[in-house]
């Protein structure tokens, strides 16, 4: 099944005229094009899906969805299960 998966945005910059950045998942950091999101801000909440951020969230909406998608079981995508008690907010 395909997930949007909840993340901080760390870090913007361009590739190729596209913009791009890093995207924080609780302590997974991932790269990620952000041409779909309207002027992405370091800090800021973003789904990622496929590698890319289709929408932004609050940091208390991104935690939830990061908690029901560990419950899920289907954080395997990033490459490993954070902690438990581990945060999004990790700045």
């Amino acid at each position: 099944m395909c997930l949007a998966i909840p993340g901080r945005i760390v870090e913007i910059y361009e590739v190729d005229g596209l913009p791009m950045g890093k995207v924080d998942f609780g302590g997974i950091v991932k790269e990620a094009c952000f041409v779909y999101l309207e002027n992405p801000q370091i800090g800021e909440y973003t789904m990622i899906h496929v590698g890319f951020a289709i929408s932004k969230v609050d940091e208390a909406e991104a935690s939830r969805t990061f908690e029901l998608l560990r419950e899920m079981g289907e954080l395997e995508e990033l490459g490993t299960d954070p902690p438990e008690d581990e945060t999004l907010s990790t700045a």
